[in-house]
Protein backbone atom coordinates (compact mmCIF):
# COMPACT_ATOMS: atom_id res chain seq x y z
CA UNK A 1 0.00 0.00 0.00
CA UNK A 2 1.60 3.52 -1.02
CA UNK A 3 1.98 6.31 1.82
CA UNK A 4 -0.79 8.28 -0.07
CA UNK A 5 -3.31 5.65 -0.11
CA UNK A 6 -5.42 6.04 3.19
CA UNK A 7 -6.32 2.99 5.25
CA UNK A 8 -9.91 1.46 4.41
CA UNK A 9 -10.54 1.88 8.20
CA UNK A 10 -9.06 5.76 8.42
CA UNK A 11 -11.72 6.71 5.42
CA UNK A 12 -14.81 5.15 7.03
CA UNK A 13 -13.67 6.43 10.63
CA UNK A 14 -13.39 10.11 8.20
CA UNK A 15 -17.33 9.49 7.10
CA UNK A 16 -18.35 7.98 10.60
CA UNK A 17 -17.31 10.15 13.26
CA UNK A 18 -18.74 13.44 12.17
CA UNK A 19 -22.09 11.60 11.36
CA UNK A 20 -22.19 9.96 14.65
CA UNK A 21 -25.05 11.80 16.37
CA UNK A 22 -23.71 12.02 20.09
CA UNK A 23 -20.16 12.93 18.70
CA UNK A 24 -21.67 15.50 16.53
CA UNK A 25 -23.54 16.86 18.92
CA UNK A 26 -20.70 17.09 21.34
CA UNK A 27 -18.72 18.51 18.36
CA UNK A 28 -16.07 16.28 18.19
CA UNK A 29 -13.62 16.47 15.04
CA UNK A 30 -10.95 14.22 13.31
CA UNK A 31 -7.68 15.39 13.57
CA UNK A 32 -5.43 12.72 12.76
CA UNK A 33 -5.91 9.33 11.40
CA UNK A 34 -3.09 6.65 10.31
CA UNK A 35 -2.66 2.75 11.05
CA UNK A 36 -3.44 2.25 14.93
CA UNK A 37 -4.00 5.55 15.75
CA UNK A 38 -6.34 8.61 16.31
CA UNK A 39 -6.31 12.17 17.31
CA UNK A 40 -9.61 13.91 18.13
CA UNK A 41 -10.51 17.27 19.54
CA UNK A 42 -13.46 18.38 21.56
CA UNK A 43 -14.23 22.18 21.43
CA UNK A 44 -14.12 24.56 23.95
CA UNK A 45 -17.92 25.37 24.34
CA UNK A 46 -20.28 26.21 27.49
CA UNK A 47 -22.72 23.69 27.00
CA UNK A 48 -19.75 20.89 27.92
CA UNK A 49 -18.86 22.53 30.95
CA UNK A 50 -19.89 21.13 34.33
CA UNK A 51 -19.29 24.40 36.29
CA UNK A 52 -17.42 27.28 35.19
CA UNK A 53 -15.20 26.43 32.49
CA UNK A 54 -14.39 22.85 33.32
CA UNK A 55 -15.19 20.41 30.99
CA UNK A 56 -17.79 17.60 31.96
CA UNK A 57 -16.07 14.52 32.43
CA UNK A 58 -18.70 12.60 30.84
CA UNK A 59 -17.68 14.53 27.57
CA UNK A 60 -14.05 13.90 28.06
CA UNK A 61 -15.09 10.14 28.27
CA UNK A 62 -16.76 10.37 25.37
CA UNK A 63 -14.07 12.04 23.85
CA UNK A 64 -11.29 9.12 24.71
CA UNK A 65 -13.72 6.88 23.70
CA UNK A 66 -15.10 8.06 20.60
CA UNK A 67 -10.77 8.61 20.22
CA UNK A 68 -10.31 4.76 20.89
CA UNK A 69 -12.65 3.60 18.67
CA UNK A 70 -11.33 5.20 16.09
CA UNK A 71 -7.87 4.11 16.53
CA UNK A 72 -9.05 0.88 16.19
CA UNK A 73 -11.00 1.00 13.55
CA UNK A 74 -7.80 2.53 11.34
CA UNK A 75 -6.97 -0.92 9.82
CA UNK A 76 -6.15 -1.74 6.07
CA UNK A 77 -8.91 -4.07 5.35
CA UNK A 78 -12.65 -3.66 6.65
CA UNK A 79 -14.13 -6.99 8.09
CA UNK A 80 -17.30 -8.45 6.74
CA UNK A 81 -19.60 -7.25 8.94
CA UNK A 82 -19.22 -3.55 10.11
CA UNK A 83 -20.15 -3.55 13.62
CA UNK A 84 -18.04 -2.68 16.89
CA UNK A 85 -18.42 -1.87 20.64
CA UNK A 86 -16.73 -0.89 23.40
CA UNK A 87 -16.57 -4.06 25.47
CA UNK A 88 -14.29 -1.78 28.47
CA UNK A 89 -13.31 1.82 29.27
CA UNK A 90 -11.32 3.14 31.84
CA UNK A 91 -10.89 6.60 32.66
CA UNK A 92 -8.67 8.33 35.10
CA UNK A 93 -9.40 11.90 35.24
CA UNK A 94 -5.72 13.76 35.85
CA UNK A 95 -6.71 17.27 35.62
CA UNK A 96 -9.18 19.79 35.29
CA UNK A 97 -10.12 20.60 31.43
CA UNK A 98 -10.61 23.91 30.87
CA UNK A 99 -10.90 24.54 27.11
CA UNK A 100 -10.54 22.54 24.31
CA UNK A 101 -9.44 19.68 24.22
CA UNK A 102 -7.26 16.64 22.15
CA UNK A 103 -7.33 12.86 22.86
CA UNK A 104 -4.78 10.70 21.30
CA UNK A 105 -5.42 6.82 20.77
CA UNK A 106 -2.89 4.13 20.33
CA UNK A 107 -3.58 0.69 19.50
CA UNK A 108 -1.04 -1.68 22.59
CA UNK A 109 -2.58 -4.83 21.08
CA UNK A 110 -4.51 -6.54 18.28
CA UNK A 111 -6.32 -9.85 18.71
CA UNK A 112 -8.84 -11.59 15.95
CA UNK A 113 -11.51 -9.22 17.20
CA UNK A 114 -10.53 -7.10 20.61
CA UNK A 115 -8.24 -4.53 20.38
CA UNK A 116 -6.44 -2.96 23.16
CA UNK A 117 -6.33 1.04 23.04
CA UNK A 118 -4.22 3.19 25.19
CA UNK A 119 -5.78 7.20 25.14
CA UNK A 120 -4.65 10.41 26.74
CA UNK A 121 -7.23 13.76 26.34
CA UNK A 122 -4.62 16.87 26.93
CA UNK A 123 -5.68 20.44 27.45
CA UNK A 124 -3.26 23.15 25.89
CA UNK A 125 -0.96 20.30 25.80
CA UNK A 126 -1.10 18.78 29.68
CA UNK A 127 -3.13 15.36 30.09
CA UNK A 128 -6.38 16.17 32.08
CA UNK A 129 -7.38 12.32 31.40
CA UNK A 130 -6.34 8.85 30.47
CA UNK A 131 -8.39 5.80 29.09
CA UNK A 132 -7.79 1.59 28.79
CA UNK A 133 -9.89 1.09 26.62
CA UNK A 134 -11.14 -2.66 25.09
CA UNK A 135 -13.21 -2.24 21.70
CA UNK A 136 -14.72 -5.51 19.63
CA UNK A 137 -14.57 -5.05 16.03
CA UNK A 138 -16.38 -7.25 14.31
Amino acid sequence: MSQTTELAGAALMREFVPSSPFAALLGITVEELSRDHAVLALPERPELATMGQTVHGGALATLLDTAAMAAAWCIEELPPALRGATAALTVTYLAPATGAVRAAAQVLSRGRTLVTVDATASCADQPVARALVTYKIG
